[in-house]
């Protein structure tokens, strides 16, 4: 007997190789993997417990391969939200400072709920900040995710350059290189877990060209290959970090991210709008993936669209990403596929994007980028238990009866109805399946309000 079963569902849209989409389908999960796929008149196996998809569409679960889960401690935070890159983050960094464990406990645990209810069932997080009495921040939001259950990829991100040494940081949020490194080996000899179907695989990430060393860089780059882990940072995020990269080391950040030795199929960075051509087709070569954040970069002005085709058509692979509560306010990465879709359009023209593509890079996109190609992103026997039921709004989705693949982003909804996990319900009717959410908000309001200076009224 299987254990879970989604059936009568309108459309299953499976998202794998072939891109097969099956009328009136059904999903089965065994195990925590998926033990069946089918169609309408292909009879499904017997289960402990059945969901009814009637009239709705079924996915693969979303993937994130971008996020700060810690800075929905401060978002909207007043202070900074009309300012560029560099502005935005020397206002916010002396806030962060105050960051501990508790609080990056809270703030991944409602980050990771949040996700939950937009249909996201795998994410990554770039936490890269370490206040010197802030304490094990890694573990603490690691144990947040194993309570709400998502599929998880932290990475220990790290910044060592400081206000006093050229960079943005103040010192108060820096560590010196060899504890980096050194803490970096502890985090992947205690967490990391390379198994199929893992839920939690841990990456090394400094954080961006203009916030560690070129030393720091390429020693990261080395301990990956030897612990055999991913890698992860920032590049080509912004104009200025073009400036610091030629002033600084007198070459283009695709140029340094090459001299520190990143530019390997290991690496995937974020937002990566910047490249000119020439570079696009060195990253697609070198099979470094890109986590397209399209809300945040235009949240901070970015002038520039991701070229989402060129770098995919250069052999890049290309995931989606939220990016941090503070420069998105939303983490839905539904609502990311959806702006991911329009400004396709914008860039390339109306036949540039489809809806097909933007759930493409939701889910197989950014499972290439987290090296799990074949594992998450997909409907397929054998991968892992992860989908979504997305409902049609009666009223948002009236008129909407040719192709429910293109209405489910162009009519909405913004949240699953359904959304499972290694064959485990997380959302159910549109509700957080966890308990203790009323009291994890109240905590988390209390650390935000204190980081911020609010009184809470």
């Amino acid at each position: 007997m299987t254990d879970l079963l989604v059936r009568n569902a309108a459309l299953v849209a499976t998202c794998d190789a072939a891109g097969r989409e099956l009328a009136g389908g059904w999903v089965a999960i065994t195990d925590g993997a998926i033990s069946g796929v089918g169609a309408a008149g292909e009879v499904p196996p017997v289960a402990a417990r059945t969901i009814d998809a009637s009239g709705c569409l079924v996915t693969p679960g979303l993937v994130n391969t971008h996020h700060h889960l810690y800075q929905n401690l401060t978002r909207a935070f007043a202070p900074a939200v009309n300012g560029t890159l560099f502005e935005w983050l020397t206002r916010l960094y002396p806030v962060w400072a105050g960051i501990d464990e508790e609080a990056s406990y809270l703030a991944a645990w409602v980050g990771l709920a949040e996700l939950a209810l937009g249909g996201c069932t795998s994410t990554a997080d770039h936490l890269y900040i370490a206040p010197r009495a802030g304490g094990d921040l890694w573990s603490a939001e690691i144990a947040a995710a194993r309570e709400v259950g998502l599929r998880f990829h932290p990475t220990r991100g790290s910044m060592t350059v400081s206000e006093k040494d050229g960079g943005l940081p103040p010192d108060s949020v820096v560590q010196d290189d060899d504890a980096v490194l050194a803490d970096s080996e502890r985090l992947v000899a205690a967490f990391h877990d390379p198994s199929p179907a893992s839920m939690l695989r841990v990456a090394l990430a400094p954080c961006s060209p203009f916030s560690v060393s070129p030393a720091l860089m390429t020693a990261t780059a080395e301990l990956a290959e030897r612990l055999d882990v991913r890698l992860h940072t920032h590049l080509a995020e912004d104009p200025d970090e073009d400036e610091y990269c030629l002033e600084r080391f007198g070459r283009r950040p695709v140029d340094q991210f090459e001299e520190v030795g990143w530019l390997s199929p290991r690496a995937w960075v974020a937002h990566c709008i910047y490249p000119d051509a020439p570079e696009i087709t060195r990253l697609g070569a070198a099979g470094v993936g890109v986590a397209h954040c399209p809300s945040s970069n235009m949240i901070l002005g970015n002038r520039r669209i991701c070229a989402v085709g060129d770098l995919r058509a250069a052999g890049a692979p290309v995931g989606l990403g939220c990016d941090g509560s503070s420069s998105n306010d939303i983490a839905s990465l539904w609502l990311e596929a959806r702006t991911a879709l329009l400004l396709g359009k914008m860039r390339g023209g109306p036949a540039a994007a489809t809806a097909r593509d933007a759930l493409d890079l939701a889910t197989r996109g950014g499972a290439a980028c987290l090296g799990r190609p074949g594992e998450i992103g997909e409907l397929t026997v054998g991968a892992c238990g992860d989908l979504v039921v997305w409902t049609a709004d009666p009223i948002a989705h009236a008129g909407a009866v040719t192709d429910p693949v293109e209405a489910w982003l162009r009519c909405g909804p913004g949240r699953a109805r359904e959304t499972v996990v290694a064959g485990r319900v997380l959302v159910e009717g549109g509700a957080l399946t966890l308990t203790g959410l009323d009291d994890v908000l109240a905590r988390h309001r209390t650390v935000a309000a204190r980081l911020q200076d609010v009184p809470i009224g």
